[in-house]
């Protein structure tokens, strides 16, 4: 009995397929076990004790999704919200509010409307202002400048896990993501306590940078398969 070239390309697609089905349980497994996210409760990740020590606090985020606002809300140890964040709807420049759980001012965020950068303002309340702004010639890495501080972020696209150090190279925060989680759940480790409020307002920003990615992602995703279907 001789395989036609329908089975053949039946076969193929079926491969390719499996191959497909194969790579993405293995980014998963690999995103699980490299994500240094800890739940609410728990010690923080064994690795992160190697690395970097205990760290002095650990702030935890949630993101709301059936809001037409972008609001996050910075919940401590006991899950006693200590910041919040909310952006303007319907902005083009991704405005956003962060405050103290009571309403006092801690930063306003802003980011630059075409950038090749992923250029974000940050205004603090107590009147100092840094601008981040993403490096996009990196192909595996994701390098976030701080310009003023002389701070950097450093990431992977494998990993779900961001790094703040100061100008010496001193860890100052470390971030990790939950794998599966329809809220964007994050955590961070903080190791200087003194930048607490700089750091909240770094990591609102990244957040955003994120899920505007994968929005974007997203979006291309989507008019990729619907410019083949029409094809």
């Amino acid at each position: 009995m001789e395989l036609e070239f329908d089975d053949f390309f039946s076969l193929g697609i079926l491969l390719v397929v499996l191959v497909l089905f194969v790579f993405l349980i293995y980014m998963i497994i690999k995103r699980v076990r490299s994500s240094r996210y800890h739940e609410t409760g728990s010690a923080s990740d064994e690795r992160n004790l190697m690395d970097f020590g205990t760290p002095v606090k650990t702030l935890y985020t949630s993101s709301k999704i059936l809001t037409l606002h972008k609001h996050i809300d910075i919940t401590d140890e006991n899950e006693n919200i200590v910041y919040q964040s909310r952006s303007k709807f319907l902005t083009l420049h991704d405005r956003t509010k962060i405050t103290t759980a009571d309403g006092s001012p801690v930063a306003d965020m802003h980011s630059k409307l075409i950038s090749l950068h992923e250029r974000h303002f940050i205004e603090m309340a107590d009147g100092k202002d840094f601008t981040i702004a993403s490096e996009f010639w990196h192909i595996a890495k994701d390098v976030i400048r701080i310009e003023e501080l002389g701070w950097t972020i450093n990431g992977h696209i494998l990993q779900m896990n961001y790094y703040i150090s100061d100008e010496k190279g001193d860890v100052i925060g470390v971030v990790g993501e939950k794998v599966l989680s329809l809220h964007d759940k994050f955590c961070i480790d903080i190791y200087q306590p003194q930048y607490e409020k700089e750091v909240v307002a770094i990591l609102v920003t990244l957040i955003h940078m994120l899920q505007d990615r994968r929005r974007s992602a997203s979006s291309s995703s989507s008019s990729s398969s619907s410019s083949a279907s029409s094809n």
